[in-house]
């Protein structure tokens, strides 16, 4: 399913009980530069794997995982659905990114 069409958009997932708040910074971020962004967040304590895991069953297009080394760098790791590889990107780069995508219909 193409992401503008998508019920969830995008899904962040946080590495440890630590990186939280620097989470719902990102998510806040999203929400506010992209009005209408349909995101959720896993911030359960479980592990990475099944978090991913069940974002991949539920076919979400963008799986943004952030961890200590994202939050230092203000980055975020992000995994596209259908893509094992994991693309760390600043977060104004992913904006642009997924604006441009859900305004082409792509």
């Amino acid at each position: 399913m193409p992401t503008w069409l998508s019920p969830i958009q995008v899904r962040i997932l946080s590495f440890a009980d630590r990186n939280i708040k620097y989470g719902k910074k990102v998510a806040k971020q999203l929400v506010e530069e992209i009005p209408g962004l349909r995101i959720d967040s896993d911030f359960d304590s479980t592990n990475i794997p099944s978090k991913v895991k069940e974002a991949e069953i539920l076919k979400i297009p963008y799986i943004v995982v952030v961890g200590d080394k994202e939050e230092k760098s203000n980055k975020v790791a992000l995994r596209i659905f259908g893509n094992k590889n994991i693309k760390t990107m600043k977060i104004n780069e992913f904006v642009k990114f997924l604006k441009k995508e859900i305004s082409e219909r792509l």
